[in-house]
């Protein structure tokens, strides 16, 4: 008792509830809602429009916040109506649980601990399922493992589960984004925004039951598996054109470029040769004539050839604003050394004017051989100082 007694007690100090988003769960709602009462009286049962009992199953249950929607809209939608009313509410953070059956509200203090450790509290905590447990259908298995690569491309976070609706929000975070989607793709919308906007999202262990005579799922494998590719193809073009760049070029000016010299350059734990290479893609991709999608490409060939991000992304601006009369200049010179053409310009008219577009042929066969050189020939002169300086720093630690 004096265990359950101090849980309440946290759950209000945390202004902490439990929500529990249903629809035609009749089966397990009852049962799900006695197991949370045994910890908090703090509940909010958003009924999604139900068709069956439901309404008839929370008449007894006065003490519990309840909202009972006249149309069936999805998940995500019930959810945020749900997010807005507890903020209405007072609350600061809501625990949701599925009303399936497939969650254990024994595990309501294993979110409570995790979020009194976290000292910043601004976190999403995901239920991580054994997803190698014998109930667990091969689908759901499939289907999490799916989820979790694209998040993890996404934001660059990895998760063992990203599916779990058993999780805790932190309301005042959520609060400040944009959330459109409203089925079971809002689970995936709210932790990748989330993640952008500076939120953690971490995993907890839990428990799950899939018992398939009691439990029902309204999860429509093709539609919704459908709704959820579309979001997720939607958030690969947003990290790649904005929030990746956005983050490199947040981290490079907020280090500055001696900061980041030694402790992305030097002290970073890989190879001479990974660094090498990062700095000679990034410099590969900044002297290409692919102007306006540097960026974007060299992030996509450093994470497809597992290269520092970060290296690539600092060496590929080498052509930045200020750089790029240099460039031209630089390639158009290479450019008659290769196809033999005259040409009469100077640095000055570079800069003035751009007739020398007219000799674009030139200038992409000049544009593509510097940047294979200068690819080279940083990325050889890289990896002899960075194995220099490796060398030094083993012979130091070793005393």
């Amino acid at each position: 008792m004096a265990a359950t007694l101090t849980i309440q007690e946290t759950m209000h100090q945390l202004n902490c509830c439990v929500m529990v988003p249903t629809y035609n769960n009749h089966k397990t709602l009852k049962k799900v809602l006695d197991g949370i009462l045994v910890y908090t009286n703090n509940i909010i049962v958003v009924n999604d429009g139900s068709t069956d009992t439901t309404a008839e199953i929370l008449e007894p249950y006065s003490q519990l916040h309840q909202i009972h929607l006249d149309e069936n809209k999805g998940k995500g939608n019930a959810l945020k109506i749900g997010f807005a009313e507890a903020l209405t509410l007072g609350y600061e953070f809501t625990i949701t649980i599925d009303s399936d059956g497939q969650h254990f509200p024994e595990d309501i203090p294993v979110f409570l601990e995790a979020l009194q450790k976290e000292p910043s509290q601004n976190v999403i905590f995901i239920g991580a399922r054994n997803m190698d447990q014998a109930d667990v259908p091969g689908s759901s298995s499939f289907g999490n493992k799916f989820s979790n690569f694209w998040f993890w491309f996404e934001t660059g976070i990895r998760l063992q589960d990203t599916q779990s609706g058993y999780r805790l929000y932190p309301l005042k975070f959520l609060e400040k984004l944009k959330l459109y989607t409203p089925k079971f793709e809002f689970e995936i919308e709210v932790i990748v925004k989330a993640a952008w906007n500076g939120t953690l999202v971490k995993n907890i262990p839990i428990q799950v039951s899939y018992d398939e005579e009691e439990r029902v799922s309204h999860f429509r494998k093709v539609p919704d598996f459908a709704r959820i590719s579309v979001l997720n193809t939607w958030f690969v073009l947003v990290a790649l054109f904005w929030i990746k760049p956005r983050d490199l070029y947040r981290k490079f000016r907020k280090k500055g470029f001696r900061k980041f010299v030694k402790e992305d350059l030097l002290y970073s734990s890989d190879s001479p040769r990974k660094k090498a290479l990062s700095i000679a893609l990034g410099v590969f991709i900044g002297l290409c004539p692919l102007w306006g999608f540097h960026t974007v490409i060299v992030l996509f060939l450093a994470v497809l050839l597992k290269l520092n991000k970060v290296i690539a992304f600092a060496f590929s601006n080498i052509s930045l604003a200020p750089f790029i009369p240099f460039v031209l200049y630089a390639s158009l010179r290479m450019g008659t050394l290769m196809t033999g053409e005259e040409l009469t310009y100077s640095f000055d008219s570079i800069v003035t004017n751009f007739e020398f577009i007219t000799h674009l042929k030139t200038y992409i066969i000049g544009s593509l051989t510097l940047s294979v050189l200068g690819g080279l020939l940083f990325g050889s002169v890289g990896y002899l100082l960075l194995t220099l300086f490796n060398r030094k720093k083993i012979a130091v630690e070793n005393g």
